[in-house]
């Protein structure tokens, strides 16, 4: 299977007991609704909180079968997203590039359950309102796009998958500490006048210790999003909204699943905790300047939250050329490519050569 991401649709399908449509969670509230008739549920929350799992019984395929279930994924030929699709569902399309999807090209895949989620904080109706705000800054944009931020078919809510990693550290150190002094240097300037100035010297002393602490929620991207699709301006959210994971809150949007599988995840969550322990050890050393010779990182207590984070995502199409835009579904940061529209640019261009020589004109008369 080609790489990509795999989206799954929600597995939550609850009708409305007043008129039987569909009900779906309701940004930045607790509850599931109906869009028809304001029919409202609350959402069970897991008081007991989120669900640690132990990192090493899965690193080691001995957990495979715990916190996990089967889901149906649907592969999209085009762009190489893969999707999660209903049995009733009769006609699909990719969330990324909006072709269609052929429901014989499905097959049966196991994934660990979520531990957490941070619920949408915006709707939809407020995604089409920055996105047409975004796009009305937008010079030269053809007028194809200027539709889209008016048409609910081309955005989707799409909750994106992420790899926490806790971890108790310590870390042995040997370096130097450096303090900066200052001595009074004489030179002579170009006309060959001696001058006194001020210089910075460094006086390195020899510095070692053992740093420890708690590492909380080292974030690490859990899926191969082609070409980097998901901009870093707008991959900040803030954790501490997570709430346990409960089924509803996905009802009525789109679920990526991790193709980063999690030992892999796991290296990097360990690269970044090295990078962690270099700067306990630097504010332990002091001083004005620091070198670090040798350290020596130890984990402990390692455990792991598979947790997913919300986006809406646009995809449109100019010239055959496929374009995305992104907004971040908890606090509304936008970023996506755009095409330019040729015959603006022409027009413009004109335009400035007009009023170019128009002002050579009259100056010159």
């Amino acid at each position: 299977m080609a790489l990509g991401q795999e989206i799954r649709n929600t597995e939550l399908k609850k009708a409305c007991i007043n008129c039987g449509a569909e009900l779906k969670y309701k940004p930045g509230t607790t509850a599931i609704n109906c869009e028809y008739c304001g029919h409202e549920e609350a959402i069970a929350l897991d008081e007991s909180g989120f669900k640690e799992l132990e990192l090493y019984p899965y690193l080691q395929e001995m957990g495979a079968q715990r916190h996990s279930e089967e889901i149906t994924m649907l592969h999209c030929k085009n762009c190489g997203a893969t999707q999660h699709i209903e049995e009733n569902y009769k006609s699909l399309h990719c969330v990324y590039c909006s072709m269609p999807l052929i429901l014989e090209d499905s097959h049966k895949e196991e994934w660990i359950l979520p531990g957490a989620v941070l619920p949408f904080q915006i709707d939809q109706k407020a995604s089409f309102r920055i996105f047409q705000r975004w796009v009305k800054k937008l010079w030269f944009a053809p007028n194809k796009l200027k539709k889209a931020a008016l048409d609910p078919q081309f955005t989707k809510g799409l909750y994106l998958p992420y790899w926490t990693f806790d971890a108790q550290l310590k870390a042995k150190y040997s370096g130097q500490r450096g303090d900066h002094y200052y001595v009074t240097e004489t030179y002579r300037d170009s006309k060959g006048r001696q001058q006194r100035r001020q210089v910075r010297k460094t006086r390195w002393t020899p510095a070692s210790g053992t740093v420890s602490g708690f590492v909380d929620d080292t974030l690490v991207k859990a899926s191969k999003q082609k070409a980097g699709r998901i901009p870093n301006k707008i991959a900040h959210w803030n954790l501490k909204k997570l709430q346990p994971f409960e089924s509803g809150f996905l009802a009525g949007f789109v679920t990526e699943k991790y193709t980063i599988p999690l030992k892999q995840g796991h290296l990097t969550a360990k690269k970044e905790a090295e990078n962690i322990a270099g700067r306990w050890c630097r504010q332990d050393i002091g001083g004005d300047d620091q070198r670090l010779h040798h350290m020596d990182v130890r984990l402990s207590g390692e455990t792991f939250k598979h947790i997913l984070l919300p986006v809406y995502v646009s995809a449109y199409r100019y010239k055959g050329k496929e374009y995305n835009f992104f907004i971040n579904g908890e606090n509304g940061q936008i970023s996506g490519s755009r095409p330019y529209s040729a015959w603006k640019i022409f027009f413009a261009v004109i335009l400035g050569v007009i009023i170019i020589a128009l002002i050579i004109f009259f100056s010159q008369g």
